[in-house]
């Protein structure tokens, strides 16, 4: 560990920062660069910045040993700095919660993982890093109330839109297939796509009931029933249901037999999958393989969809969360949507106390994790 927080890094930072922040940036950029620069100076293994909403926080940039952290929510309000801090002990391996140092700022907090225990001198580095974070939030108005109830109207338009037409693909895929390619598939072949629309068309009508009867005059949207169920089992249930042009890009080499149990909504796995595996698919070439895998840890089960596609630049990874956002229309944009796929998944995995993000893949390409509690 350095004797002291490099004040060289530290100044060159802060004339950089203070510059930006003069021409009026803001945003993720601008705090993924602050929490890169806390890394540099204290000598961290790892940092990360906690924004924080009216009744929860949630992980919006990292950097180094705790970039694993990025999506993850974290209820309750106030938050306290102790819970917080473990948060980003635990993404370490091995990590210790006495070597992780944090700081509030105003809209969160701004938190490194050292590697030995800290002192007076890293502490004011710290708070004075928060402290331009603040600057970034500072101004920024916020009505939680109106902020809940947009994002409650956005949920029911999303799940509508999204839950609705993920059974709706399936159906038509299969349709498709057998409209198509009736002699080719054989009597076993034409019997599972019946199988397949039978089985899609009655969780369509289970889904349409529960969506009426689960939403309240002010639009809040239920949950389904979570409890302990087999991951891996799921996804590969949710595979086979799948688009046949879709599933045949599907690649389970790493999904184990076993795993312990997960707990959430199981019936939510297939939307989720749908969606994060119809992301890759509209963002790669059509013939390159979409790979999905699944491991556990002590807390967590996690499952992985990684394509080799376009990629997504780092500035973007939380970004594309957001209601309705999509990247920059190019010519390598060939499906455009609502921008809302990636927001659902994201409220359908955190109903389930659990967290989900996206981060660039290793020589090219994009890597979605969802996090789930292990029963």
């Amino acid at each position: 560990m350095p004797e002291r927080p490099d004040y060289a890094a530290l100044t060159r930072g802060q004339i950089a920062i203070l510059d930006r922040l003069n021409a009026g940036e803001v945003g993720l950029p601008l705090v993924e660069r602050i929490v890169h620069l806390a890394q540099e100076v204290l000598g961290a293994d790892g940092a990360g910045f906690v924004e924080y909403a009216a009744d929860h926080g949630r992980v919006v940039a990292a950097s180094g040993a705790c970039v694993r952290a990025v999506g993850r929510r974290v209820a309750g309000n106030p938050l306290p700095l102790s819970a917080l801090n473990e948060i980003f002990a635990t993404q370490v391996a091995g990590g210790d919660i006495h070597r992780v140092l944090g700081a509030r700022s105003e809209g969160g907090s701004l938190h490194v993982y050292l590697p030995g225990t800290s002192d007076k001198s890293q502490e004011e580095v710290l708070e004075l890093l928060a402290g331009y974070l603040g600057h970034i939030y500072a101004n920024q108005p916020r009505d939680p109330d109106q902020t809940r109830r947009q994002e409650s109207r956005d949920l029911w338009l999303a799940v509508t839109s999204h839950e609705l037409r993920t059974p709706v693909t399936v159906i038509k895929g299969y349709a498709d297939t057998l409209a198509n390619h009736w002699e080719s598939l054989g009597e076993q072949g034409r019997q599972e796509a019946v199988r397949v629309i039978g089985a899609r068309s009655g969780e369509l009508a289970r889904l349409v009931d529960r969506l009426l009867s689960a939403t309240s005059d002010d639009g809040e949207v239920g949950g389904g029933t979570a409890g302990p169920f087999d991951l891996p089992e799921t996804l590969r249930n949710a595979v086979e249901e799948l688009p046949a042009d879709l599933r045949r890009r599907i690649v389970m080499g790493n999904l184990p037999a076993e795993l312990p149990k997960a707990y959430g909504e199981r019936e939510s796995i297939a939307t989720i999958l749908t969606e994060l595996a119809t992301n890759a698919e509209k963002n790669s070439p059509a013939d390159s393989p979409i790979e999905l895998c699944a491991g556990a840890d002590g807390e967590t089960l996690r499952f992985r969809v990684s394509d080799r596609g376009i990629g997504i630049r780092p500035e973007h990874v939380e970004r594309a969360f957001e209601r309705y956002w999509q990247a920059e229309a190019d010519d390598r944009r060939r499906h455009p949507g609502a921008g809302l796929g990636l927001y659902l998944v994201r409220r359908l995995v955190e109903r389930q106390q659990g967290w989900v993000s996206l981060r660039p893949r290793e020589g090219g390409g994009t890597t979605a994790e969802v996090r789930l509690a292990r029963a």
